[in-house]
């Protein structure tokens, strides 16, 4: 893309006076997504449970604030919602990775991918809800391909993330003139997520798994964590006002192929 496409880009999409909150928010596409809406003109909310890094970058954005939260804590949200006041974005993007088939997954770790996955989703919209619908405003979830196709080896991840596509569509139909609700669905984004898998799975041989990770998108990379931040700002922009309950991977043609 050109300078002046990107100029006209950020001239575009814009979100300013509104306040957005984004989960998982200190790194990775969180963080990429706080920096995006800051730029378009939001009031971010950077919440994480790692509230240093959440900290750190809210103070070079200008108009952010940090907010330590735990997803997985009624308690936590409860105290959030009361110091927020008012919220026209939500991006649930907070998850964990999980990797093993049915029978490697043990019943603990498989009910923990689901309450970060899934159940915290369900905890952070259902607070922010009553805020949500008073501003007319939009939640942007972000699921993942893993949500949309098999992969091997992923058995509760790919389960969560489905379940999260699901949540999507019903409370599009149930709030369709209130609320928009949109799901992303990333292919494989390079994040400290992927790192973290490489080494703790791949350690010996992560320039190996890097390239199959590449090759699986037809498009031959992995894509960037500002380039899913991007679809976010459109999606919770005044130009997507005719979309919601819609699944939009950014995946290299991951799904295509």
């Amino acid at each position: 893309m050109s300078q002046e496409s990107m100029n006209a880009t950020h001239e575009s999409f814009r979100l300013d006076g509104r306040h957005a909150l984004v989960t998982g928010g200190a790194s990775g596409i969180g963080e990429a997504t706080c920096k995006e809406l800051a730029r378009a003109g939001a009031s971010v909310i950077v919440a994480d449970i790692h509230h240093e890094q959440a900290k750190s970058l809210a103070s070079t954005l200008g108009n952010a604030t940090a907010l330590h939260l735990d997803v997985t804590k009624p308690e936590s949200l409860q105290a959030a919602v009361a110091a927020i006041g008012k919220l026209d974005i939500l991006v649930n993007n907070a998850g964990i990775a999980s990797v093993g088939d049915i029978t490697k997954i043990e019943p603990d770790e498989f009910d923990r991918v689901m309450e970060v996955n899934v159940k915290s989703v369900y905890l952070v919209t259902r607070a922010f809800l009553p805020l949500l619908l008073a501003a007319h405003g939009c939640i942007v979830n972000i699921g993942s391909v893993a949500g949309l196709v098999g992969i091997k080896q992923r058995f509760a991840y790919c389960t969560s993330k489905g379940a999260v596509i699901a949540m999507t569509r019903q409370l599009a139909v149930e709030y369709p003139k209130e609320l928009r609700v949109n799901c992303i669905c990333p292919g494989t984004v390079q994040t400290p997520f992927v790192e973290g898998y490489l080494e703790k799975y791949h350690a010996h041989e992560k320039d190996k798994v890097r390239a199959e990770l590449n090759a699986r998108q037809p498009i031959g990379r992995v894509g960037q964590p500002e380039e899913i931040a991007s679809l976010v700002r459109y999606v919770c922009s005044d130009e997507a006002a005719f979309m919601t309950g819609a699944l939009l991977p950014i995946d290299g043609g991951w799904t295509a192929a």
